[in-house]
């Protein structure tokens, strides 16, 4: 009887073969932060995790990124490859704090291999900038901690559009956005992994090559910005803000044109008294599909139904 009660517990803790294949297939997208360079505690700065079987991809380092993966319970040390779209800020300020704190021995860090990171041209200026500026601590840490010397060190691949990481099914393509004349160049990001597609537009205004790379993908996570009329008139400076950010408008115009079988809102922008509702009311106007308004730590998984999960 003991013998069959232990049997009986073992099955029920380990997956049949079918659930086995179904987490190994798998393909999840978590809004780690959906803000924008605005202080915000409900929404932290710019940062999408997609884990694809038992692999960990980190695109941006927003503000808090390192809150938002211990919050998962997601070991710094242990993300396989990290994503840069641009150089702006905001998608940068989390980098440095990733980076250090991952070199750390607890089990929240415990990086001991060198932080894997793809990105535009400029990326080893930026990798090695940040090395000079935190080698006081690396030194101490390195004499005092004993940390592991490979695990401070960056492997930085500075990337053209085009396939930019490959490794047991999973594929990673980088593509030109349209981020404004300035900014460039701008990356968006394409993830295929066994039959699902997501894509990541990266900060863009309206883009024919968002569109194209997004055509019928399983999820199109784009960025947005929403600035009230009265806003405009009264600061001419927030027309600057439309010159490198989609409006619901032009995010809409892009989902129509994609049909992915989900939309996306992160990076969202809620300018002055702009707010959900309004941003969900324009992107109506010219699209009719299946949209979510992102938030920090949802999840979605991709499939021909793609299923989300809304943080607690």
């Amino acid at each position: 009887m003991r013998f069959r009660i232990i049997l009986a517990l073992l099955s029920c803790l380990l997956l049949s073969p079918r659930e086995g294949r179904a987490a190994e297939d798998a393909l999840r997208v978590t809004l780690l932060g959906t803000g924008t360079p605005v202080p915000s505690p409900e929404r932290f700065g710019y940062s999408t995790l997609v884990e694809a079987g038992d692999q960990k991809l980190l695109f941006d380092f927003g503000r808090g990124v390192t809150i938002r993966l211990a919050q998962r319970q997601i070991p710094f040390g242990s993300i396989d490859a990290h994503f840069l779209t641009h150089f702006h800020s905001d998608h940068l300020v989390g980098l440095p704090d990733l980076w250090l704190t991952g070199w750390l021995k607890p089990a929240y860090g415990a990086r001991s291999a060198p932080m894997a990171i793809y990105g535009p041209p400029g990326l080893r200026k930026l990798t090695k900038g940040l090395t000079e500026a935190f080698m006081r601590d690396i030194e101490i840490r390195l004499a005092d901690e004993r940390n592991p010397e490979a695990g401070i060190a960056f492997d930085a691949h500075e990337i053209l559009p085009g396939v930019a990481y490959e490794r047991d099914g999973l594929r990673v393509s980088a593509f030109i956005n349209d981020h404004g004349p300035l900014v460039v160049p701008s990356y968006g990001y394409k993830i295929e992994y066994r039959g699902h597609g997501v894509v990541l537009s990266g900060d863009t205004r309206y883009s024919e090559e968002v569109v194209r790379q997004a055509k019928g993908v399983d999820v199109l996570v784009h960025c947005v910005t929403v600035i009230p009329d009265e806003l405009l008139k009264q600061f001419p400076a927030y027309q600057a803000i439309y010159q490198h950010l989609a409006s619901p408008e032009d995010a809409g115009r892009v989902f129509a044109e994609a049909r992915p079988k989900l939309a996306v809102y992160s990076h969202i922008g809620l300018n002055g008294t702009a707010r959900e509702p309004d941003l969900v009311a324009r992107t109506r106007s010219v699209y009719d599909g299946p949209l979510q308004v992102g938030r920090d730590l949802m999840s979605i998984e991709a499939g021909d139904v793609p299923k989300v999960v809304n943080p607690p």
